[in-house]
């Protein structure tokens, strides 16, 4: 079945929107502030911009009612949490090994779709699956050093993944209803009200020196890369998502690489030729999942 013709851009916004948010651990580490106050200003910042291109665009932030605003409530805490501990990960362990435990939602997310569709995923779609995974396999393996170094912040890491997964099913569950852009600014109004607490209890440093980063955080990861995400949550099925969002380890291990000098090894490139590949035949035309409900655009 064919996207409907105002959701062709779904897919392109997906990878857009993915590949904005590989920056956000990168972004996180020079934000000068604690971690939960980074994730704190990533959504506060992004308010104002998220409200005027609400208003140009004609999706002005409106009161959804009290059954979806509690639905959207949930996803704001899930997305709190997450990033409360993804961001105290990314300050405990290595780059690579955040950004690959805190993509654990990928492919829980697409297996979500498989039930969803109350059917065994077809050949395309299990080949898929298994070239997400063995892709995924590879860069852990390669990337990710479990050591007891590290071990408190991939668990961390690991948290924030599964948390992330319920701020997805949260928002896939909202767009049936409402516009990507209310909806996004809601969530990120309710998230920062419950981690701006947070990091004052936890006594962090909440003002930055330098103003720089966690705007470019914001921009970046809420603003563009949250915003593109929920946007094609509406049109695309749930293991298209996931295994879409399997490009952001990829990514971020070649800003690692740039960034770090973390060396890319032969298995970084098969592993990150796996999920490509994957992504390839996850647009191939699908016959086992159910089709995308008409979301508001």
């Amino acid at each position: 079945m064919s996207e409907p013709q105002h959701h062709r851009f779904a897919f392109p916004a997906l990878l857009i929107g993915s590949s904005a948010l590989a920056f956000g651990p990168w972004l996180v580490r020079l934000s000068g502030v604690g971690a939960v106050a980074a994730g704190f200003w990533r959504l506060a910042l992004a308010l104002p911009f998220l409200f005027v291109i609400a208003a140009m665009t004609r999706q002005p932030v409106h009161w959804p009612g009290r059954k979806l605003a509690l639905v959207i409530g949930f996803a704001a805490f899930f997305f709190a949490a997450d990033l409360a501990a993804w961001h105290m990960g990314i300050h405990l362990t290595k780059l690579g090994n955040a950004t690959l435990f805190g993509n654990t939602s990928s492919l829980i997310f697409a297996l979500w779709g498989l039930w969803l569709a109350r059917r065994p995923p077809s050949r395309t779609q299990a080949a898929a699956l298994g070239l997400a995974a063995l892709g995924a396999a590879l860069l852990m393996g390669s990337s990710a050093e479990l050591s007891l170094e590290h071990v408190k912040g991939d668990l961390l890491a690991l948290l924030a993944g599964l948390l992330y997964t319920g701020y997805l099913i949260a928002v896939q569950q909202a767009r049936r209803s409402l516009a990507p852009l209310p909806m996004l600014f809601l969530a990120s109004l309710f998230g920062a009200a419950m981690l701006l607490p947070v990091s004052l209890l936890l006594g962090e440093q909440i003002i930055p020196s330098n103003w720089t980063f966690v705007m470019i955080l914001a921009l970046s990861s809420q603003v563009i890369g949250q915003g593109l995400l929920v946007y094609a949550i509406g049109a695309l099925s749930p293991l298209v998502v996931g295994l879409t969002l399997l490009t952001q380890p990829a990514i971020s291990a070649l800003v690692g690489w740039l960034a770090y000098g973390e060396t890319l090894s032969p298995l970084d490139w098969i592993g990150a030729g796996a999920i490509a590949a994957a992504l390839v035949l996850v647009r191939l035309p699908e016959k086992g999942l159910r089709a995308p409900v008409e979301q508001p655009t």
